[in-house]
């Protein structure tokens, strides 16, 4: 219990690393909480910051995730590298590190399921980027990448695998629920960066 109870801490501190802010004022000398949504995560940081800080914190954010979903292979634990990453999850959306203000935990998320299934994160990926090249809409990509993965787990039949991607897809459409008004309202700001 002392091994599972150290992981799920080390996961949370993990995701609460806050990749948008330290790059913002370390780089950029930018609180990105105070423009454009306030959100500490890669879409907000591109649009206040520009694509390589975008780029960069959208990689932090997912190989956070990626390394909490490993630590029980680290620690030689039989916890299901699932259950750590959803900690770290927790962690990149509520940060002990920046006011428990964070991202909307799609970077995150999408990491913890490149450790568990890079196949899977591949598809969503190309999922994601599709919808975002027809849409312009970072918000609804992300949605739509959920929804691919969710797909891809109930053709695998793995049950751990359903239950998580269910939650985090649950999280991520409830974290987006502001934008998906603005998408109806036809208010939702679009990409600018891609062709």
């Amino acid at each position: 219990m002392f091994v599972y109870g150290m992981i799920i801490i080390l996961a949370y501190l993990i995701g609460s690393i806050p990749s948008g802010l330290i790059i913002g004022k370390k780089f950029f000398g930018v609180d990105i909480r105070h423009h454009g949504s306030g959100n500490l995560g890669g879409t907000n940081t591109f649009r206040v910051l520009g694509v390589k800080a975008g780029l960069t914190v959208t990689i932090a954010d997912i190989l956070k995730g990626t390394l909490a979903a490993a630590l029980p292979l680290f620690f030689q634990s039989d916890m299901h590298i699932l259950l750590a990453g959803i900690f770290a999850v927790i962690g990149h959306t509520y940060p002990i590190f920046a006011s428990f203000r964070g991202g909307k935990a799609v970077a995150t998320s999408a990491g913890v399921l490149l450790c568990y299934a890079p196949l899977m994160f591949l598809i969503m990926i190309a999922g994601f980027f599709a919808c975002l090249y027809m849409t312009k809409y970072v918000s609804l990509s992300s949605m739509f990448g959920g929804l691919v993965a969710f797909i891809y787990s109930i053709m695998q039949d793995d049950l751990p695998l359903i239950i998580v991607v269910t939650i985090l897809v649950g999280f991520v459409i409830y974290r987006h629920r502001a934008n998906i008004k603005r998408i109806i309202n036809k208010t939702e700001p679009k990409v600018k960066w891609l062709g």
